[in-house]
């Protein structure tokens, strides 16, 4: 039979309420009255009502969250940061892959709101009026984070053009002089929301304008760039530097030129986006720009229990980046 807080209850000799302040935690009695409490509860395995606790609570003390998928480290980095943030706050996360299919991705927001989740923390892949008209009737709150939809909706990311920009004025202050840039999400430009990549790519073209680099660079926007770059004549004369969307295509093309001969930084320059936590293995160490994947994480969460408390967002500024100044460059 299950046991109640009614039975707990019972064997201390206080009253229901005394029981419920104990398990969660509430001022209200003695820490004596609280450690019988808990001391009684574990004793019996004793297991809160979830079902009953959201009925009278109006909430279900649980976070949605919509990723792309997890092969991506700064993913799993962002994902651990939330779990553990919502698990201190008293919430608990359910999770969903979207492959960043479009539709798949409206499914997984439906799953999420037929579990009666609180909040939907949400990376998007799609965009538009119309899937704005699809988000708004569920009535639930949202945050959108790295892919932005538009002003309607919380947002929480960093000044993705402005640093990009300042990775490719770091660059030309070391007499860089060609450019290549590399990011294959490009390709989807036009088909589903790549806000990140298209702000990325922006403040690359920005730093190379305001920096008067005038010889034009090579873009390689498909899933198939280390191939590309086997077609590329490397300047001997002229310093190149590639430039990576994200840390993952940089270490991709690190491997690349280590096989291919290439000394690093010597012979070519290599530069990522992110500061995933795996860098710390990888030599020479990757330059980059630190993206504060963790807070972005944290601050979502906070944000989205306060509207659940409070009815309002926290609405952080855009979050602080850094230049990681690594001997790949």
């Amino acid at each position: 039979m299950k046991v109640t807080i009614k039975d707990i209850a019972k064997i201390c000799g206080v009253s229901a309420g005394t029981v419920d302040r104990a398990l969660n935690n509430r001022v209200g009695i003695s820490e004596k009255t609280r450690k019988k409490v808990l001391k009684v509860a574990e004793e019996m395995n004793y297991q809160p009502d979830y079902t009953a606790r959201s009925l009278v609570m109006g909430k279900t003390m649980t976070i949605g969250v919509v990723l792309f998928d997890l092969y991506n480290r700064s993913f799993a980095q962002l994902l651990n940061a939330i779990e553990q943030k919502a698990r201190d706050l008293g919430y608990f996360v359910y999770i969903t892959l979207t492959d960043k299919d479009p539709e798949n991705e409206k499914k997984c927001i439906d799953y999420l709101v037929s579990r009666k989740v609180d909040g939907i923390i949400l990376f998007t892949v799609n965009k538009g009026k119309e899937f704005e008209a699809h988000l708004s009737k569920y009535h639930v709150p949202i945050i959108t984070i790295f892919n932005y939809v538009s002003e309607k909706w919380e947002y929480i990311g960093i000044q993705e053009r402005q640093a990009m920009k300042e990775a490719v004025d770091y660059l030309t202050s070391k007499n860089y002089q060609e450019f290549i840039y590399v990011s294959p999400p490009l390709a989807y430009l036009g088909k589903t929301n790549i806000y990140t990549q298209v702000e990325r790519l922006n403040g690359f073209y920005e730093g190379l304008m305001v920096n008067n680099i005038q010889s034009k660079p090579i873009v390689l926007k498909n899933s198939e760039y280390i191939k590309d770059l086997d077609h590329i004549n490397f300047s001997k004369d002229r310093k190149t530097a590639i430039v990576c969307s994200t840390d993952l295509y940089a270490l991709e093309v690190m491997n690349y030129l280590k096989v291919k001969g290439f000394n690093i930084p010597e012979d070519i320059g290599v530069m990522g986006f992110d500061d995933i936590d795996m860098l710390k293995y990888i030599t020479p160490r990757l330059t980059t720009v630190k993206y504060p994947i963790d807070e972005v994480g944290r601050k979502a969460v906070e944000s989205m229990i306060h509207k659940i408390d409070n009815g309002t967002f926290l609405s952080p500024p855009l979050l602080d980046y850094e230049m990681i100044r690594g001997e790949s460059t």
